[in-house]
């Protein structure tokens, strides 16, 4: 158990746990008459309690008001001491299982993000294994002596931009030649595949390639492979969530969050961290650099597949204000649910 929930009273555990659950529900200051319906004390004696709690670090007042609402020390005191949880509803459990098992992995992973992100109302996150990239197309830009932009096409319509280097001298025409060829004849390979063709033609003299091109171009299909067997694909759903009735009145919080969520490889970063472990990770506020504007929290658990390694995670990213008894359990029974379809 954590040490400052071991300093307090029993009496000040059970404001501070009052108040938190009063803010979480209705996200708003709570004064001691709220509370003073709630436990056998006066407003008088609950002032003194909150005060005190205050001084402590895990209450504050917000402008002028004088009810409280807990710091984001206090939050994570509260989760990690005193929150209670408990399975979730049958219903969730059945919503959540239902969108796990219908259709291919790809499916289940988009439809049980957008289920997860409407039963949390935050966003729904998750980092899919990565999918094997086929080529469609490939494409040369050349920008100065010893320079190109490279264009790699998939098959699914995703594109990637890459400055490469290349020989110095080598004309447009040889660069556009084994763009054609890659198109013409390696489209619908995998990476690993495209390059062992190349390779073969290269040393075969199938096909009249300029071989200094060929090479190059060999190569970069190498370094794509690796890049892209560590680049995770992420899947985020239900944004909208985020906009909800309270929204207005805290428009800047929420403008920094919806930005934040645009910082993809970011996201992945900070999911990828909760990879370590076998339990739900949860970032509060500025305890993650990322969310430290909007002052967001993030629940997030890793799924594994069949061999048992950790293939993904997945999570929700929402206000610090969440029903964490409620959503903590609701993450992690999705990745367990998961890890079960995969299995």
């Amino acid at each position: 158990m954590s040490e400052p929930i071991l300093d307090l009273t029993d009496r000040m555990r059970s404001i501070f746990a009052q108040v938190v659950d009063a803010y979480l529900e209705e996200g708003a200051p709570v004064g001691s008459k709220v509370i003073s319906s709630k436990v056998d004390l006066s407003p008088a004696s609950i002032r003194s309690v909150m005060a005190q709690l205050e001084e402590r670090g895990l209450l504050t007042h917000p402008h002028t008001s004088a009810g409280r609402v807990p710091t984001e020390m206090g939050l994570r005191l509260f989760v990690d001491g005193i929150m209670q949880s408990s399975a979730p509803h049958r219903r969730t459990r059945e919503k959540i299982e239902a969108e796990i098992s219908e259709g291919s992995i790809d499916d289940a992973l988009r439809s049980v993000t957008a289920a997860l992100s409407g039963l949390s109302s935050c966003a729904g996150v998750v980092t899919a294994p990565t999918a094997e990239f086929r080529l469609k197309q490939l494409a040369f830009v050349p920008l100065e002596p010893g320079r190109a932009l490279a264009v790699l096409v998939g098959s699914e319509g995703s594109v990637e931009n890459r400055v490469i280097d290349v020989p110095v001298g080598i004309s447009p025409i040889a660069l556009t030649e084994i763009g054609n060829y890659v198109t013409a004849k390696l489209a619908g390979l995998t990476l690993a595949e495209a390059q062992a063709q190349l390779k073969r033609d290269i040393r075969d003299r199938r096909e009249a390639l300029d071989k200094a091109a060929a090479e190059l171009v060999a190569a970069g299909l190498a370094d794509w492979r690796t890049d892209g067997d560590n680049r995770p694909i992420l899947i985020v759903r239900g944004q909208a969530n985020l906009i909800d009735d309270s929204a207005a009145e805290d428009l800047d919080r929420v403008r920094h969050l919806l930005e934040e969520l645009e910082e993809r490889q970011e996201i992945v970063r900070l999911l990828e961290g909760a990879r370590e472990g076998e339990g739900v990770r949860i970032f509060i506020g500025s305890e993650n650099r990322m969310f430290a504007l909007s002052g967001s929290s993030v629940i997030a658990k890793p799924y594994r597949g069949a061999d048992g390694e950790v293939v993904g995670v997945i999570g929700v990213i929402g206000p610090t204000r969440l029903n964490y008894a409620r959503v903590v359990p609701m993450v992690d029974f999705t990745a367990e649910a998961l890890t079960r379809r995969l299995s």
